[in-house]
């Protein structure tokens, strides 16, 4: 085994990659910061579109900046014809995560300025990739139930227009607003796996298309973007309130991940978990089905208790988008959807000063070995 005097961190724990002034994650004290402004400041007073411009132009939007970020997204929701075509023939049995990455990076192939490298033509594909990741994935939803593509809607901001492409008709305002602030908490979140997959790919001077292709293959895992689905699978598996403890035990004794708990950079409170848990809260009064949330709870005050771990965004999420009738094979694409506007960003950012993200390995194979002829191995 070889040494070397060079750092190592496996998983890169503690390491900065890159210096950013889109978002910090500050896990010792539990604080989310997009460009100056903490989560808690933004949730619920501000919009998606809002979010977008702030990660994008470094301030919040006045009534002028917003309306055009609103029109120019709305004016590139229309997908090619080709890619539709492809959606279309994509096995009914896809899985949704799989179509995404499919589908985005056959958009890299019907989009004329796919290979320009100006700031102008680099800017016009992150706000296409923002506008049309949604509508992928609602025609992807449609076309495999065997329902009518609808065309988008322009008078819709991005959250109504989603939920709109997917139920086939206009949400009520809670419904949107719901959606909305979801997209908001998600926007971004430092350098987590995908954002920093997305830097790598664009750092070689790919292309965008390459590098949120590459995000969104690195967000599918469930030790990223997947746990969220993986809630609601094991909160269906344990199926009521009074069988939650012996999960959670049997669970711990076999030292199985609960998912959604946890995370790897917080030590403390995850910003987002708070306002998830109380719109699931709403939710699950008004739908009269409380028992997701009472056992997500009783979950939660285990853990916390017994490993002193919290609950994080995923965790939240996941009763909040099944309480909004979203299949749940959706969530984790809808991560992907409100994602988009951070990725693009950082690959911006990237772009603006970059150097090609090349670490070094600490060799611990052996060494000297000799090659023994074939015929006497």
């Amino acid at each position: 085994m070889t040494t070397s005097a060079a750092p190592t961190s496996k998983g890169l724990d503690g390491i900065i990659a890159a210096s950013t002034r889109l978002s910090d994650v500050r896990g010792d004290i539990g604080q989310l910061i997009y460009c100056g402004y903490d989560i808690n400041e933004l949730a619920g007073q501000v919009s998606y579109e809002e979010v977008v411009h702030l990660l994008h132009y470094n301030h919040l939007p006045n009534l002028k900046e917003l309306a055009e970020l609103k029109a120019a997204l709305a004016a590139e929701r229309e997908l090619p014809k080709g890619v539709i075509d492809i959606i279309r023939t994509l096995p009914r049995n896809t899985p949704p995560m799989h179509a995404l990455r499919t589908v985005v990076s056959a958009l890299g192939c019907f989009d004329a300025e796919s290979e320009a490298d100006s700031q102008t033509a680099q800017r016009s594909k992150a706000l296409r990739l923002i506008a049309r990741i949604p509508i992928v994935m609602a025609y992807f939803h449609r076309a495999r139930q065997g329902l009518e593509l609808l065309p988008p809607n322009p008078a819709l901001g991005e959250a109504s227009n989603f939920l709109y492409l997917v139920d086939g008709e206009i949400p009520s305002i809670e419904k949107e607003r719901t959606l909305d602030m979801c997209y908001v908490l998600h926007a971004d979140h430092g350098m987590n796996a995908s954002t920093f997959s997305a830097r790598v790919t664009i750092a070689t001077l790919s292309d965008m298309y390459s590098a949120i292709t590459t995000a969104i293959g690195t967000l599918k895992g469930p030790l990223h973007g997947g746990a969220n689905e993986g809630v609601i699978k094991m909160l269906k598996e344990i199926g009521s309130l009074d069988k939650v403890d012996a999960y959670i035990h049997e669970c711990m004794a076999q030292k199985k991940k609960i998912m959604g708990i946890g995370h790897r950079v917080y030590k403390t409170l995850d910003p987002r978990a708070p306002h998830l848990k109380r719109m699931a809260q709403i939710l699950s009064a008004k739908l009269g089905e409380p028992k997701w949330i009472q056992m997500s709870e009783r979950i939660a005050a285990m853990m916390l208790e017994e490993k002193g771990l919290q609950a994080n965004v995923d965790f939240y999420s996941a009763t909040v988008y099944y309480s909004l009738g979203i299949p749940t094979d959706l969530f984790t694409p809808i991560f992907a959807i409100a994602r988009t506007s951070g990725w693009t960003a950082h690959v911006l950012e990237q772009l603006a000063d970059n150097r090609l993200i090349r670490p070094q390995s600490l060799y611990t194979g052996p060494v000297g070995l000799k090659v023994v002829p074939l015929a006497q191995r």
